[in-house]
């Protein structure tokens, strides 16, 4: 049984094996194929939209880089606004940090914004901590219902931390080494919210695109908390019997 051999021997459907005048076509056309394929990837590059310039988000998945694909939309998104972006399992937080540190020293990056999920926001107060060691700011770092209680130190500008009080997620805690502002807000209240889907969910994403926004672009800070749900119109209204018992119950 001879060996498989792949695709190689194939070029345009048409098949070079055992055709030793046609390899010197097949030698151009794989060259060609790789110039074009270098070149269709060199102008995928997202370039930095005005007033983006300088800033890189990095985001960091949970386990098995299967549950936190809700980070990869956000980061489409944010590229479709020029704002470069790198997406890493959350084991890999001290490389990346190092990463961001030799970009920042180099001048091409100046403003560093952290997003995890799930295990991922659990590495945010380690990876807030080694650029704070290495002498890197980091500007916002977001935290998408980290699964173990965690605590801050080291510096960054604004600290959101977005939990499920009644499922795995818990707030963060300062330390007495943290120097920045946090926010732990409670997002149990979202529709269609739950520790595998908060990434996904859009209500979420979007407060997650507004604070990187305000971050990258200076813009005003949007407010972390979740509108309350307004009452639905169609509910009975409550007679003045049925509040004034409930009154009765309350005193």
């Amino acid at each position: 049984m001879k060996p498989y051999r792949g695709h190689g021997d194939f070029a345009g459907g048409l098949s070079f094996r055992g055709r030793p005048s046609f390899r010197p076509l097949q030698a151009a056309a794989i060259v060609l194929l790789l110039l074009v394929t270098s070149i269709g990837t060199a102008n995928a590059v997202t370039a930095p939209a005005p007033g983006a310039s300088g800033a890189h988000v990095y985001l960091l998945r949970g386990v098995l880089n299967i549950f936190s694909l809700g980070l990869d939309q956000i980061a489409a998104k944010l590229e479709q606004q020029g704002i470069p972006v790198t997406i890493a399992n959350f084991v890999s937080w001290s490389s990346l940090a190092d990463q961001a540190a030799a970009e920042y020293r180099s001048g091409r990056v100046r403003t560093i914004i952290l997003v995890g999920h799930s295990s991922g926001a659990t590495a945010l107060p380690d990876m807030v901590a080694r650029l704070d060691q290495l002498g890197v700011p980091v500007k916002l770092a977001i935290g998408l219902d980290s699964v173990f209680r965690t605590s801050l130190q080291g510096r960054v500008g604004r600290y959101l931390n977005f939990y499920i009080a009644n499922g795995a997620g818990t707030p963060v805690e300062k330390s007495r080494q943290f120097q920045g502002a946090l926010e732990n807000v409670d997002v149990q209240n979202v529709p269609g919210v739950g520790h595998i889907s908060i990434d996904k969910n859009e209500i979420m994403q979007q407060k997650v695109i507004g604070a990187i926004d305000a971050a990258v672009f200076n813009r005003p800070k949007p407010a972390p908390g979740i509108p309350k749900q307004p009452p639905d119109a169609s509910a009975p209204r409550q007679t003045s019997s049925t509040t004034s018992g409930a009154a009765t119950l309350r005193n």
